[in-house]
């Protein structure tokens, strides 16, 4: 079992990695971010706090300077999380990076040394096109 490593990178912005055992050492880029969206979301559900800070925004949040900040408190859905996720994925919502290799393919498989860093790199829609 090892861990892998998640970074979120947005412009000119990194976050703190975080570490996600996996016990397997391939698995497809779904499964990936599958597994990633289940841990943040539970994190969140066994604190509620006001302020969500994940991957992507879940449905009924705004947009605040830390995360998505829910209109009102409720546990959020993983599945349905997770269903966000891999749509915005496949739409260039954000890219996933091992190494230096950009992955763009959800069924691809991928190997996943020990220490291996991924990274999903958010991307920010331009101001005025």
């Amino acid at each position: 079992m090892g861990i892998v490593t998640f970074v979120d990178e947005t412009t000119g912005e990194r976050r703190a990695a975080w570490g996600l055992e996996i016990a397997e050492e391939r698995l497809s880029v779904r499964e990936l971010i599958r597994r990633r969206v289940f841990q943040e979301v539970a994190e969140f559900n066994a604190r509620t706090p006001q302020v969500f800070q994940g991957l992507v925004q879940p449905e009924d949040t705004e947009r605040v300077l830390n995360g998505y900040a829910l209109r009102t408190p409720r546990r959020i859905d993983p599945e349905a999380q997770t269903a966000l996720a891999l749509r915005a994925f496949a739409g260039n919502g954000f890219l996933v990076l091992v190494g230096d290799r950009q992955l763009t393919d959800a069924d691809e498989e991928i190997d996943l040394p020990l220490g291996t860093e991924v990274t999903f790199l958010k991307l920010v829609p331009l101001v005025g096109g």
